[in-house]
Order: C-alpha cells, then sequence, then structure tokens
C-alpha cells in the first residue's frame, strides 16, 4: 500500500510475489531489437542491461530490478541508418517525399491499430522503466495515439487549403509545404512515449525520413513498437539507433547529412549536437529544453486553489516536467498561510510502486537523482530555509519523499537550477517588481502560473510576463496541453514550436509551383491537374 510523505517507511515489495500479477515485468528479452531500412534486426553485440527504479528484495536485500536490455549500437550500425534514410529520400526523389498527402495519411493512420495492440506492454514498460504511475502511463499512450490522429485530421485541414491555386500581380501560382530531409528525433526519459512521437509523427506524415534514438531511460517501450513501424512504412523511412550518445549521435551530426535535428533535453547537450554539424546553415533545429517556470502567488490570491494547483504543478510525476512550477513567489502578506496550505497538501501525497492506486510519488529513474536532491535541500537549509512539511527529503533508495522548502535563498542552487524532482523552493516578495527582476535575469523562459483576482494587477503582470515567457497561465498550474495551443519557450527554453499544427509546419517548408497566367500556361496547368501527372500540382480534396 502507498504510504503518506509525513510517515516515511518501506513501501518497495519484499518479493515478486507481493506484486500484482498483472502489473509485473518478465524480463524483456525483445529489447536488444532495432530497425534500419525497413527490417526489425536483433542485435547479437554488446547490450545494456535495464535496472528498473522499482526496487525488490527483503530488508537489507533491496535491489533495483533488472528487466532487460537493449543495444549499445557503434557508429557502424548508426551510419547504416543513415544511409537507409538518405537512401529513403534520395534529396526529395524517393517514394516516401514524392508520396501523395493522402498516401502518407493512410500509412500513419495503419500505424495506429498496431500500436494499440501493443498498448499493455507500452504501458507496464513504462511503469518499469521510468517509475510513471499505471494511470499516467495510461495517459501517455492514450494522448499518443490522440496526437496522431489529431495531426491526420491537421494535415487535411492544412492541404485543403492548399489544394486552391492563388492568382496574383498576373501570376498564377500554387503553394504547398515540401519535406525538408532526414530527420533526427531525440527524446526525453520523462515522457519517452509522447515527447518522441510529437515530433517523429509530424516529421513523417510531412513526407520526412526519420532516424530516432530513444532516452537512455525509456528504450525498451519503444522496442514493442518496431514490428508496427516496419510493417506501415517503406524501408529506410523510420529506423531506429541505440546505445551511447556520443558514440552514435555523434557521427550522425558530423557527417552533415541531418537536415533537421528534434531534440528534446538540456541546452547544454543541445548545444554539442548543433556545433558538430559541419553545416549549421542548413540544419534546421526543432528544440524542448530546461524551464524554470515560476508560480506568483498575489495577496489576493484564492489560497485553496493556488495550493492546490502548485502541488499538482510542482509535484505531478515527481515535478519531472519541463512545465513543471519549479519556484513559487508568494507574496510576504500571505506567506506563511499559503506555505501552511501548501505544505498539507503536500504531506497528503501518497508515495509508493507505480502501479498502486492513487499513488502520486514513485521511484526516480536517473541514476544519483536522489542523492544530488538531497544536496539541494542540504544547501537551502544551510542558507535558512525550512523544510515545512515532515519527511520531507527523506530518500529511500530511489525514492525521493517531496519537499517544500520556505524561506528559501535566491542565491541558492535550488532556485538557480532546474531540479526536476519533487522538491519546490518558495521565496517570499514585497514588490511584484522583484518577481519581474527574478524572470527577467533568468535565462530560460517557457511557462508562469498567476494566482490572483484583482484584474489590474493580473493585467500589469500578464503583459510584462508574455514578453518573457511563452506561455502565461492564470490560477491554474503550467502545462503543455491541449495539443492544440502552441507550445515553445523563449531564450534557452526552446528553439521552434510544436502543436498539432505548428509541428507540421516546423517539419516543412513552403513551395510554390508559379506561371505567368496567360492562355499557354493555364493550358499546362490545367492538363497536369485534369490527368493528375503530379502529386503536388493538384487540387484534390481530402476528405
Amino acid at each position: 500500500m502507498p504510504t503518506r510523505v509525513d510517515t516515511p517507511r518501506p513501501v518497495f515489495p519484499a518479493s515478486v510475489e507481493q506484486i500484482p500479477a498483472a502489473m509485473r515485468q518478465e524480463y524483456y528479452e525483445a529489447g536488444a531489437r532495432y530497425l534500419i531500412d525497413g527490417q526489425v534486426c536483433r542485435w547479437d553485440g554488446p547490450c545494456q542491461k535495464v535496472l528498473s527504479p522499482v526496487c525488490v528484495g527483503p530488508a537489507g536485500g533491496l535491489a533495483p530490478c533488472p528487466i532487460g536490455h537493449y543495444p549499445l549500437m557503434t557508429d557502424r550500425q548508426a551510419l547504416q541508418a543513415l544511409e537507409a534514410a538518405s537512401r529513403a529520400y534520395d534529396h526529395g526523389r524517393g517514394l516516401w517525399p514524392t508520396m501523395s498527402v493522402a498516401d502518407r495519411i493512410r500509412h500513419v493512420a495503419d500505424f495506429i491499430p498496431r500500436m494499440e495492440a501493443v498498448r499493455d506492454e507500452v504501458v507496464r514498460l513504462l511503469m518499469w522503466e521510468i517509475g510513471k504511475a499505471l494511470p499516467d502511463a495510461r495517459k501517455e499512450f492514450d494522448r499518443t495515439v490522440d496526437y496522431i490522429r489529431d495531426t491526420i485530421q491537421a494535415l487535411k485541414e492544412l492541404d485543403r487549403i492548399s489544394s486552391r491555386f492563388a492568382i496574383e500581380h498576373g501570376f498564377v501560382a500554387q503553394i504547398r509545404r515540401s519535406p525538408l530531409g532526414v530527420v533526427l528525433c531525440m527524446g526525453p526519459y520523462n515522457y519517452p512515449l509522447n515527447e518522441t512521437f510529437t515530433t517523429l509523427i509530424p516529421a513523417l506524415i510531412m513526407g520526412n525520413t526519420v532516424i530516432f534514438k530513444p532516452p537512455k531511460h525509456g528504450v525498451l517501450l519503444h522496442a514493442a513498437l518496431l514490428d508496427g513501424l516496419a510493417e506501415c512504412f517503406p524501408p529506410g523511412v523510420v529506423n531506429t539507433v541505440c546505445g551511447d550518445g556520443p558514440t552514435v549521435v555523434g557521427p550522425l551530426m558530423a557527417s552533415g547529412r541531418i537536415d533537421v535535428l528534434a531534440f528534446i533535453g538540456s541546452a547544454k547537450v543541445a548545444s554539442i549536437l548543433k556545433h558538430q554539424h559541419p553545416r549549421p546553415n542548413r540544419l534546421r533545429c526543432v528544440l524542448g529544453l530546461e524551464a524554470k517556470n515560476p508560480a506568483v502567488i498575489l495577496p489576493d490570491a484564492d489560497l485553496d486553489l493556488a495550493a492546490r494547483e502548485c502541488v499538482l504543478g510542482a509535484f505531478s510525476f515527481n515535478g519531472q516536467r519541463c512545465t513543471a512550477i519549479k519556484i513559487i513567489f508568494v507574496h510576504r502578506r500571505v506567506a506563511e498561510e499559503f506555505c501552511s496550505r501548501l505544505a498539507a497538501a503536500v504531506s497528503q501525497l501518497q508515495v509508493g510502486m507505480p502501479w498502486e492506486e492513487a499513488v502520486q510519488i514513485t521511484p526516480l529513474p536517473e541514476d544519483g537523482k536522489p542523492a544530488w536532491l538531497r544536496s539541494l535541500v542540504d544547501e537551502a537549509v544551510a542558507r535558512g530555509a525550512r523544510i515545512l512539511n515532515p519527511g520531507g527529503g527523506t530518500i529511500d533508495h530511489t525514492l525521493f519523499y517531496p519537499a517544500v522548502l520556505y524561506p528559501a535563498h535566491p542565491q541558492t542552487q535550488i532556485c538557480q537550477v532546474e531540479q526536476f524532482g519533487p522538491v519546490v523552493p518558495v521565496l517570499p516578495y514585497e514588490d511584484e517588481s522583484e518577481v519581474i527582476d527574478w524572470v527577467v535575469r533568468c535565462p530560460v523562459g517557457q511557462q508562469a502560473a498567476l494566482f490572483g483576482n484583482e484584474p489590474q494587477r493580473l493585467s500589469r503582470l500578464i503583459d510584462t510576463l508574455v514578453n518573457q515567457v511563452c506561455r502565461v497561465n492564470i490560477n491554474s498550474q503550467c502545462q503543455r496541453g491541449p495539443d492544440t495551443f502552441p507550445f515553445t519557450g523563449r531564450k534557452d527554453s526552446a528553439e521552434g514550436t510544436l502543436s498539432v499544427s505548428d509541428a507540421l509546419r516546423v517539419f516543412s517548408i513552403r513551395s510554390l509551383v508559379a506561371a505567368k497566367a496567360n492562355e499557354v500556361n493555364e493550358q499546362i496547368i490545367s492538363q497536369i491537374v485534369s490527368g493528375r501527372h503530379s502529386k503536388f500540382l493538384s487540387t484534390d480534396f481530402i476528405f
């Protein structure tokens, strides 16, 4: 059973028999596979063993549970994947980039039932690989399927608009979107399925060929999808690489043959990858990077609502979200009352195993993460902060019990770095200019959350913050959804914009066919269109 955060006690299973049979994960041998040039191949070289953040064993013998292994591929296999993707694209002349939009849509749509067929397998691996709670794992899978369907509909709408001709200043033209080339997709471990597919699917459906590297934590679950990808797409259109990043990704970037980098992770790694490309002016980047999203509690805020939303924003999936609330500013007038309610709400969070009912805090997958988070807490306490919730900051193997720190000193690490874990600093302020100054100085700028009820005060903050961050949330937590909304950031937080419709544009470029509007040219265009000789120059309407 889960335990409350204010009463830390052992929550890991003492044996496999204590785990519900439907939730157990057998050793996943199928992880040692990869997809290149339309073939799902079994890897017989060196492998990386996958240890779950879920520990199993008796007292004194508790240890991370081994759940599978994945290939440690070399630069040779990475370049084979690149060659396959390049051959399939063939400088825009390949089958996939020249295929009609309607046909590409059919290929993507055919993948949906094959993906749904392995839902239980992928969900269980999400729980065991990254410690995601069962409801959240199911939600990530279902949201990804919905995203694919929404992408199909968005492309249909975009293509309908493009199916008409424009006549301007004596020219007749048709403007459509064309693919960019070979795309390298790299998703993050916190949403290894959803965030990978929010770049993979739009890149594919727009006619690009793709190489994707699963994150270090979250490789096995992608292995379950390889057969479906191989069946639904022409050879070389989708390829996978696994292993050490510098070993397999470095050669891809250094080749100069990657046209688009879609990466979600740290700004440091993104910078390294970009600088490895010998032709940076030819590289388009779609990046989702760090964030340090602030919540601002105004003196007239509904404190119950603010505390409830801040708990959701700061501690959902252990705070391992780029959109998480990572620092809270509260007006000194209401600071003690707000912190009391926040700490009480955090103390009610359920800590336990991913499959347990109502669990909210689960084991962390990153090696050494609990100890690092504890170092942030210790520094904050040494500089005057208190841990407001009993048991906060306690470590139990891979579990880190959530902590609220108040009053946090602005110069401590917890107020400067993206903690990406279940701990949040709270800082009191007297004047809103203190908050604005912090936001202006902050090197990242994704979102902010404002809690208050006075329209004039909120308006002043909104008008300033929208030029510092890309989404301001009113009386609600920071978040990405719905997926139809633009998702991006300022400063070092992002490059490019993702939403269902924006992603189609970011993985393509506007191309047009134009001619002087005279009788000869109009007759030629009419014959091309009526005879359906061109897939680009077409007035076909996709229903």
